[in-house]
């Protein structure tokens, strides 16, 4: 496990309140949630992770990028990405032709790359980005496993699309600022399904990740108003 997975998991399995913390409510208002879907939200109680692992162990064997790692004849090069966790560890298998991408590169739709609670003023997309362009350094022929779909082959064809796509969002994005918009008012911009209660929570990190990626671009600002983040083109 790469150091920045294991942290981010012992935080969340440790975090033990069963009460909605007040920086995630704050954070929900701030993105426009209205009092309906925060009520519904908070119904569900905290501390969700913790609840569906088993407990870690208080010891770990840490992996990083470049290391290798031997699985019976086999020797994977970890190749680390970010943006949609942390430090997310991809396998690569140069003998093989092989690429376990797990979420990092998927096969018909985008990892999701979400702005959280736990840092607001990152840059997830801009990660997300770099490390499309760190993948294309490998060979365009390897047979690719992903964490969602089937197996394919055509990796830097699905970076390239990857990464087309969420620029044309954030293009289209910039346009839709002309007036001051809330992260629940870009939905429309960002995604072509109905945001239900199911999905809202990652559908406010993904608009939010692409709203603070045009914000470290110089194309949108935002402002505070009585808790809740207006943005628009700058």
């Amino acid at each position: 496990m790469t150091r920045a997975e294991w942290l981010t998991a012992r935080m969340l399995a440790a975090d033990a309140r069963e009460s909605v913390p007040h920086e995630m409510l704050a954070f929900w208002r701030g993105a426009g949630w209205g009092p309906d879907q925060i009520d519904h939200a908070t119904a569900k109680g905290w501390a969700g992770f913790r609840k569906i692992i088993t407990p870690l162990p208080l010891s770990y064997t840490r992996i990083e990028d470049g290391d290798t790692l031997t699985i019976g004849t086999r020797d994977w090069r970890i190749v680390t990405g970010s943006g949609h966790c942390p430090e997310h560890a991809c396998l690569y298998d140069e003998a093989g032709g092989i690429l376990i991408a797990g979420d990092q590169v998927l096969p018909r739709i985008s990892p999701n790359v979400s702005l959280g609670v736990t840092e607001p003023n990152a840059d997830p997309l801009g990660e997300w980005f770099a490390s499309i362009a760190k993948l294309k350094t490998l060979p365009a022929d390897l047979l690719v496993l992903p964490g969602h779909g089937d197996p394919f082959t055509g990796l830097h064809t699905r970076l390239d699309a990857m990464d087309l796509e969420h620029r044309e969002r954030l293009d289209e994005l910039a346009v839709f600022l002309a007036e001051p918009r809330r992260a629940v008012d870009c939905f429309g911009r960002l995604f072509r399904r109905a945001i239900g209660p199911d999905v809202l929570g990652m559908a406010t990190g993904e608009a939010l990740a692409h709203l603070r990626r045009l914000e470290v671009e110089g194309r949108a600002t935002r402002d505070i108003q009585d808790g809740v983040w207006w943005w628009r083109a700058a």
